[in-house]
């Protein structure tokens, strides 16, 4: 049982932040992880810099163009995740598209998740019906496959996706990209209800989440809420101050 598996059996609130690795430095990351970590988030979302995000908003796609003009590299990343690992549990994910990591080669990549303690990776572009063989190299090695569900998605295939992911699955809130205003509160209650409903595992919720109230209403309807975006235009808002990201985390937690 990997740390997310772990995660999953309490029946608690829980928030995962999002942050780009290498943004708005090169090495912010580990401090940003260990900030996260210490404020009291539950699980880390980190996304690797690709020069062509699809689902990535704006302020996402912004934060990923700084990343790679710093020189932030996927053999970096999983450097600083190893020495992340080196002082703390936290569960983390790792949020990338597939083209990079066919670049890196797929089972390199995933040798390396396993060695350095990634406990999950998200792939929004992976296409269901190609998402076994990538699924099952991940399970071999105690990695969870987080597959993406939409609004759009049917509910034979829900319970489909999440019978492969197996350990948890990623309902994305509104059909679009990252930072999208939330669609009607009902709309979305019905969408999730039928996630829940029909998922095998547990789901988390991301994609137009930030604030507070957020956090809790989609903790009611799911088994967790991602804040990436928000995270992200908060930064560059306060010249990437740490403290002011300490703050706005506590606030997401209701401390």
């Amino acid at each position: 049982m990997n740390r997310i598996e772990k995660l999953f059996k309490k029946s608690e609130e829980k928030l995962m932040p999002f942050f780009t690795a290498g943004y708005p430095k090169i090495n912010s990351l580990i401090d940003l992880v260990l900030l996260a970590k210490k404020v009291g988030c539950h699980m880390i979302e980190i996304g690797v810099p690709f020069s062509d995000p699809q689902a990535d908003g704006p302020i996402i796609q912004r934060s990923s163009e700084v990343a790679l003009k710093n020189g932030i590299s996927i053999n970096l990343i999983f450097e600083q995740i190893k020495e992340i690992r080196s002082k703390t549990e936290i569960p983390i994910s790792l949020f990338s598209y597939i083209n990079p990591i066919m670049n890196f080669g797929v089972d390199k990549f995933l040798d390396r998740c396993s060695q350095v303690g990634i406990d999950g990776v998200i792939l929004p572009d992976l296409p269901y019906d190609e998402a076994e063989l990538f699924c099952s190299k991940s399970r071999a090695l105690g990695i969870s496959p987080i597959l993406l569900v939409a609004p759009n998605t049917s509910n034979k295939r829900i319970e489909e996706i999440s019978i492969m992911a197996d350990n948890l699955i990623y309902a994305v809130s509104i059909l679009g990209i990252t930072g999208n205003k939330l669609t009607r509160k009902d709309e979305l209650k019905s969408y999730l209800k039928r996630v829940k409903k029909h998922s095998k595992a547990p789901f988390i919720v991301g994609f137009g989440i930030s604030n507070r109230k957020d956090v809790i209403w989609f903790n009611k309807y799911s088994d967790g809420a991602v804040v990436g975006s928000a995270i992200i235009q908060n930064m560059i808002k306060n010249s990437n101050s740490l403290k002011e990201t300490e703050y706005y985390l506590n606030d997401l937690l209701g401390k």
